[in-house]
């Protein structure tokens, strides 16, 4: 039988087909064998694992239960909808996919809130930026909600990752959505902030040139305690595993954590903000 090699690297379609191929043939399951499972024939499953046909919503969740993954933090359903969504920057889907599964989680942004503490409100918000620029489509802005609340879902877990995050003074000074809908925003970090597994922190303008980054810089500790590196430019996402690059990150991490405010600071800088203080 001729055997149609894939490149999982080539597209997102071709990763998910390699994928459906690869925990198939984990189980010792003949594509008529899955077929059965799901409901569909075996040629789709073939047209699927070969890349000649797009998954479907319907597909992805029957994906799920013949394997076992649903209700994990990579389901095929997932899967599904980072391809959906499309307007994801490079790397970023690999990075989310590491993200759910890692036991400590270091977050930096300037002027917008990362994403993992984002509310549904705010994260909508944004995406409406985007179709009114005509960058996405209203479709694409709501799968990209919801994609980001699946994230989030993956971090609430029996042993919940330690998530730290140091947020440039412009991330809550700069309104989003609206009054109300910043407001529950900054509430929100407030409850982030009394999380037993969590560490907020504000780099106040008045750190100048003492701040590291300019711009977005995620690392994420493994549980094999490795440590890898997400940062963005404009158009792309970068995942990085190498400990020469990532290791001049994780200093600079900890010296921006020196130099940002104590959480009870924050803290208070954030209530200064919700009442309309300077």
């Amino acid at each position: 039988m001729n055997r149609k090699e894939l490149n999982p690297d080539s597209s997102p379609e071709a990763a998910f087909g390699a994928r459906i191929r690869s925990s198939r043939e984990a189980r010792g399951w003949k594509q008529e064998d899955l077929a059965e499972a799901m409901g569909y024939s075996s040629t789709h499953i073939s047209a699927v694992e070969t890349g000649r046909k797009v998954p479907t919503l319907r597909f992805s969740r029957r994906a799920d239960v013949a394997f076992g993954t649903g209700g994990t933090a990579d389901t095929f359903e997932r899967q599904w909808r980072e391809i959906r969504t499309g307007s994801l920057l490079e790397g970023f889907s690999e990075y989310v996919g590491h993200e759910g599964r890692a036991a400590e989680i270091r977050l930096f942004e300037v002027g917008v809130i990362p994403g993992p503490l984002q509310t549904r409100e705010y994260a909508a918000a944004i995406e409406a930026g985007h179709v009114q620029r005509g960058s996405i489509t209203a479709e694409q802005a709501t799968e990209r909600v919801d994609f980001l609340i699946e994230r989030q879902a993956a971090l609430v877990r029996t042993h919940p990752p330690m998530v730290i995050a140091v947020l440039d003074e412009s991330c809550i000074r700069r309104e989003i959505g609206g009054p109300e809908v910043m407001d529950r925003q900054l509430r929100h970090l407030l409850e982030f902030a009394e999380q037993p597994n969590t560490s907020l922190q504000i780099a106040p303008f008045t750190m100048g040139e003492r701040r590291p980054f300019n711009r977005l810089v995620h690392l994420l500790t493994l549980t094999d305690r490795s440590v890898m590196a997400y940062v963005e430019s404009q158009t792309q996402g970068y995942l990085d595993r190498e400990s020469t690059a990532v290791l001049p990150l994780v200093r600079a991490y900890h010296q921006l954590q020196t130099e940002a405010l104590s959480q009870a600071e924050s803290v208070a800088m954030i209530e200064q903000v919700r009442k309309g203080a300077p």
